[in-house]
């Protein structure tokens, strides 16, 4: 007999991943499960939710329109069997939640602290510039990422998608020159690269798995976007940054964009949680308040950029 339930979560997060494989991976099951269960699913309910091809899967005008319904028929699920009775022990308690250093940091804090003013006994722990903080060894509720894929065994809420830019002050481009390829870059501007805090050394410029480019003698080393930032407002170097940390900053025309049309990889942002089979409801309340602020701030609108 079909486990309704679970089918539905197998297709929560088929329509998330739109890849079978990859759902296999984070239900810990495989791909035959997967497709076993997603074809029984579309027997009962009578129409089918996934178009596939040997190359692509996307969901149909059904599926779209199930898939409210199956995540919110889930989360009321939960909620029913993390026994109400017991919220007063629930809702008290300490939420460590490990992030980077984002836009509209301070605003976000600020407003899942004003979310959480009807829930004095509930204590959080903010680890700033920690993102990287081992789940189980610092006992982490929660974390905010940007990656290229999160953990198999992670519950995750995909906020949007970045990719990096190279960006200078327009003084510095006009006194350099507009380059013509990444060679003329390194031979004509003063470069900055962040530095990997676990070996102490620069990263490069990772733009896809066939370019990940070296700057030699960096003008300037840091361990955050936001140093980088600073120093290419300046007109101190040219730096490679995310687009979330600097777009107002190219759209005030404060930096302008170098070598835009090389392909380079997209990175996601995510929160995300480890799974337990159990999961206090405090911990389970942060999460969804800190999506929802997370949701608001970073809309899931692609960057037109080249891929």
């Amino acid at each position: 007999m079909l486990n309704k339930l679970e089918a539905l979560r197998h297709f929560c997060i088929a329509a998330e991943t739109l890849n079978f494989r990859e759902t296999a991976v984070r239900l810990s099951v495989s791909p035959q499960v997967v497709s076993r269960m997603i074809a029984e699913l579309e027997s009962a309910v009578g129409e089918v939710l996934f178009k596939r091809n040997s190359r692509t899967i996307r969901l149909t005008a059904f599926g779209e329109q199930l898939l409210p319904r199956a995540k919110q028929l889930l989360e009321d699920a939960e909620l029913l069997f993390t026994d109400h009775a017991r919220n007063d022990d629930h809702l008290a308690g300490v939420v460590r939640i490990t992030l980077p250093r984002l836009p509209f940091y301070a605003e976000i804090l600020g407003e899942l602290c004003q979310q959480l003013r009807d829930y004095p006994d509930i204590v959080l722990e903010w680890y700033a510039d920690s993102a990287r903080l081992k789940l189980t060894e610092h006992q982490i509720d929660m974390g905010v990422r940007v990656g290229l894929s999160p953990e198999p065994d992670w519950v995750v809420r995909p906020i949007t998608e970045m990719r990096q830019r190279i960006v200078a002050a327009p003084e510095l481009a006009a006194r350099c020159g507009l380059p013509e390829n990444l060679e003329d870059l390194q031979r004509h501007y003063p470069l900055s690269s962040q530095i990997n805090q676990e070996t102490g050394r620069p990263w490069g410029w990772y733009f896809n798995e066939q370019q990940n480019f070296i700057p030699r003698r960096p003008a300037l080393a840091a361990t955050d976007g936001y140093s980088e930032l600073a120093a290419a407002l300046s007109g101190r170097v040219c730096a490679f940054i995310l687009d979330g940390i600097c777009q107002s900053e190219l759209t005030a025309d404060k930096l302008i964009e170098l070598l835009p049309d090389i392909p380079r990889q997209t990175w996601q942002l995510y929160l995300y949680r480890p799974y337990h089979s159990i999961t206090p409801q405090r911990v389970l309340l942060v999460f969804d308040l800190l999506t929802q602020i997370l949701q608001r701030y970073f809309p899931a609108v692609k960057n037109k950029m080249p891929v």
